[in-house]
């Protein structure tokens, strides 16, 4: 699986990497609070273990809530030193998923998030999405908007739900070339603008607020705010 550690103790920070490392996972670091939030908004993760005290101007509470007000549902471990029951209530009310306090044997915090993205994985048995008035349904594989059914070629769909999946998220062209073209290196051709242009044709065309959004120098996002 693949984890964001944001986490600013080197020596925790080490521990962690090498014990998930080990076990096989993939594990993103980020030192302060600033850079695991642009991480955790951009890229897709099957958990994230963040600490509750970090630099760089957000808080791990802040990071959380900024999370969650954009739909991201991404399953949060809280690592925090703050041991008190109000501290942990605070760390839950804000979204986070567990809490788990300094120090902390690793066989725990695995444990922990094995627990965490196994509930996460049952309970995403979605049979539609929904973005603003865009829905998709995964059942039939149709598209509408505001009612108005939207005809979507295979490539089209496979890319809009993966949009969608990840909506208020920056999604950068190389997630896309991944996931959607499966394609592990950059083929130099314009596909991505191709189908990105066709599909904001289907569902933005006739409407007074556009959902599909290019940040400039990073990627795309899918969401009703510029």
């Amino acid at each position: 699986m693949k984890f964001l550690l944001v986490e600013d103790n080197p020596q925790v920070a080490q521990f962690v990497r090498k014990g998930l490392g080990e076990a096989g996972h993939v594990v993103d670091h980020a030192d302060n609070g600033r850079d695991g939030l642009f991480l955790a908004s951009s890229e897709a993760y099957d958990a994230i273990i963040l600490d509750r005290m970090l630099p760089g101007g957000i808080d791990g509470l802040g990071i959380i809530e900024a999370l969650r007000r954009t739909g991201n549902a991404t399953p949060i471990l809280i690592l925090s030193a703050l041991s008190d029951v109000d501290e942990r209530i605070r760390g839950l009310k804000a979204g986070g998923d567990d809490y788990l306090t300094k120090p902390f044997a690793y066989g725990e915090l695995e444990a922990r998030l094995l627990a965490l993205t196994r509930r996460h994985q049952s309970s995403g048995q979605e049979t539609s999405l929904q973005v603003a008035d865009l829905t998709l349904d995964l059942l039939g594989r149709k598209a509408s908007r505001a009612g108005k059914p939207i005809q979507l070629k295979p490539r089209e769909y496979k890319l809009l739900e993966y949009l969608m999946r990840h909506a208020g998220q920056v999604v950068t062209r190389t997630m896309l070339l991944e996931t959607v073209w499966d394609y592990h290196f950059d083929p130099q051709t314009n596909v991505i603008d191709v189908h990105i242009s066709n599909l904001r044709q289907k569902i933005d065309a006739g409407f007074e607020r556009p959902l599909l959004h290019t940040v400039r120098g990073a990627g795309y996002r899918l969401g009703p705010d510029a």
